[in-house]
């Protein structure tokens, strides 16, 4: 998204709408929240007006106002199917504003039984039968992950992940609509259980078994599904090392991630006070934009190949505009909204759009180059550059040392490089979370914690009420 300086000097468009909101919200917001959905996509301003001028909203409303912009898209009597918004509280020229950034969905939304649409005349309801059907005509072409499989069932889900990530989602959000739900409610609130109202169809949807179906399960329905990690820096004809992941998103994304952290340095940048890695700040991002971007519908196979002077992945890819993607001109647009919902809501991705401009932000830092390529053609191509000499370096060490310096692989092993995993991905977590998710005691988790502090693999920061636990 751009800043709100270019927001607001631009006005309102197809994607940009201003709404005055002093003391509580517009009686027509989950119209435009509607449309929105519906259409392409958009940033609803707070606290601005229609002519520009920014009025702000009172600040101890903002706090308020956003609980009940949250419970009210959770709401189906409101908006239908739901959609969980993320809403951020900003201050502007002494003013406080309300910023609701809102993706298209890839369903049609209702807002108090009515749907609405925007176009190139402004803002309508659609209420014949052939203007209805022509909606979801356009959705469903548009996405595959609403693929209805009437004979997908919760056996056939790894009832392990379910849990662990509705568990991740109670700790990052602990007062998400989502957290008091059952897991027949949770699927069908968060779009992952859908009745088609085009053909009346009902059932798991394909986004619902990518992220936490079997691997038998995703073999069955979705027999063209992998992800090809290599490491091709000596025999570059084949490969050092390969994985072959076939498992559902949320374990491939640690699969992944692991395979970084086994064959690619760190580096540290202070951030003004914070220590960050920048091996995992990028390539988080990296891997987040081949899963939640795919699209799974097309048989050519994922490669995640690592070479001694730059990392290239390929996937299949349903473009939306055809060239490099440039991240001052980039208007983000979901290939699969509910994947990447659930991203979103483990913490595990941002607004649509930041990835990349954090790829772009960190890569000369890291690698020392910046000739990063993100080519939206009917395979999307993403190029980032490895420092030949860093990497050098880097596998000397390996040779010498007997294991790559920070490999978790090599000083970490067992149930004590979950909980270092688990620290890596989620900043800032405490003891009785880890424990939560990992489902061991306590005390087995502060022994853990202990000797991965001796060997310096993580640090604890802020106050014993509000810090956590980070990974160095």
């Amino acid at each position: 998204m751009k800043n709100i300086s270019e927001i607001i000097k631009l006005g309102e468009s197809q994607t940009i709408e201003f709404k005055r909101a002093k003391e509580e919200l517009p009686q027509n917001l989950f119209e435009t929240v509607c449309l929105f959905l519906n259409r392409n996509g958009g940033t609803i301003l707070l606290g601005v007006n229609d002519n520009k001028t920014i009025e702000g909203i009172n600040p101890d409303k903002a706090e308020t106002l956003c609980k009940n912009i949250i419970l009210q898209s959770n709401n189906a009597l409101k908006l239908f199917p739901t959609f969980i918004l993320d809403t951020k509280i900003i201050q502007f020229q002494d003013k406080t504003l309300i910023s609701i950034y809102i993706p298209i969905s890839s369903q049609v939304h209702k807002c108090n039984n009515k749907i609405f649409d925007r176009g190139s005349d402004g803002d309508f309801e659609i209420t014949s039968s052939e203007q209805i059907k022509n909606l979801y005509l356009r959705k469903s072409s548009l996405y595959s992950e609403n693929l209805i499989y009437p004979f997908l069932e919760s056996a056939d889900f790894e009832k392990e992940i379910v849990n662990r990530t509705r568990k991740i989602i109670r700790i990052i959000r602990p007062n998400h609509p989502w957290n008091e739900l059952s897991d027949d409610e949770f699927f069908r609130t968060s779009g992952l259980y859908r009745k088609d109202m085009a053909t009346g169809n009902e059932g798991f949807t394909m986004s619902a078994l990518l992220l936490f179906g079997k691997p038998e399960a995703i073999g069955s329905a979705i027999p063209h599904y992998k992800i090809d990690a290599l490491l091709c820096i000596s025999d570059t004809e084949r490969y050092d090392d390969k994985e072959s992941i076939k498992c559902n998103l949320i374990e491939a994304w640690d699969k992944l991630l692991n395979f970084v952290s086994k064959h690619l340095p760190d580096k540290f940048f202070l951030e003004g006070t914070q220590r960050i890695s920048l091996r995992d700040t990028i390539f988080r991002e990296i891997i987040t934009n081949l899963l939640i971007h795919r699209e799974y519908s097309n048989a050519f196979p994922s490669t995640f190949i690592i070479y001694n002077d730059r990392l290239e992945i390929k996937n299949a890819n349903k473009p939306h505009v055809y060239g490099q993607l440039i991240p001052s001109e980039l208007e983000p647009f979901p290939k699969n909204p509910h994947i990447a919902q659930i991203f979103t809501q483990m913490g595990r991705s941002e607004e649509l759009g930041t990835g990349i401009r954090k790829v772009y932000k960190y890569s000369k830092l890291y690698s020392g180059q910046d000739d990063i390529k993100f080519l939206e053609h009917d395979i999307f191509t993403t190029v980032i550059p490895l420092s030949i000499h860093f990497f050098d370096v880097f596998l000397k060490d390996k040779k010498s040392n007997g294991e790559i310096k920070g490999d978790i692989n090599g000083e970490i092993k067992g149930e004590i490089k979950s909980v270092y995993i688990l620290i890596q991905n989620n900043p800032g977590i405490k003891t009785k979370n880890i424990a939560n998710l990992v489902n061991k005691p306590k005390k087995t988790v502060d022994k853990y914690i202990k000797k991965l502090k001796v060997i310096n693999k993580i640090t604890y920061k802020g106050s014993n009420k509000t810090g956590g636990y980070f990974a160095i």
